[in-house]
């Protein structure tokens, strides 16, 4: 071989020397174990409900009876007595005409009521919800067992990209 040729076969060689040292190239592992990881997840969230209570009530008493019961005992009153007794039997009769007028409007009314409200209570508690983050994988790759976190189960096999490079010395 000339000279020429052994410079230019060299010149190949230092260039092709780094594609020498590292070679990167798929291959597969039996996958010996799957481990899900789990997490708790709490959440808060609003638990409400509705109660009714009795609460007590003022009721209004009706004033018509009165009324009413006292023009009516005024002019009764007022046909009973004579001269200067016509005007006390008048106020006696629209006081008396009132009194009853009232008894016969709210006879058994009391004076206060139940009424039914309701009552809304809330309070706050705590969800707790159980995910799968991701797996724990155990495989086994020419004799050796490693062990990756990836996102999905990978089945039986699992696909490796396997990278050499020459050891320094």
């Amino acid at each position: 071989m000339n000279m020429q040729a052994k410079l230019m076969m060299s010149a190949l060689g230092l260039c092709a020397l780094p594609l020498a040292q590292a070679a990167d190239f798929e291959d597969f592992g039996r996958v010996v174990r799957v481990q899900p990881r789990v997490e708790q997840i709490r959440t808060p969230r609003q638990e409400c409900r509705t109660d009714y209570q009795q609460v007590p009530v003022q009721q209004q008493r009706g004033a018509g009876g009165s009324i009413v019961g006292g023009i009516a005992g005024a002019l009764l009153g007022n046909q009973v007595g004579s001269g200067s007794g016509r005007v006390a039997a008048t106020a006696a009769g629209a006081i008396a005409g009132a009194v009853v007028g009232d008894r016969v409007e709210n006879n058994g009314r009391q004076e206060y009521g139940v009424q039914e409200q309701a009552v809304r209570q809330c309070r706050t508690v705590e969800a707790v919800e159980s995910r799968t983050s991701g797996y724990d994988v155990t495989y086994e790759y020419r004799g050796q067992n490693h062990t990756a976190f990836m996102q999905r189960d990978p089945g039986n096999r699992i696909r490796l990209r396997v990278s050499v490079e020459p050891e320094q010395y």
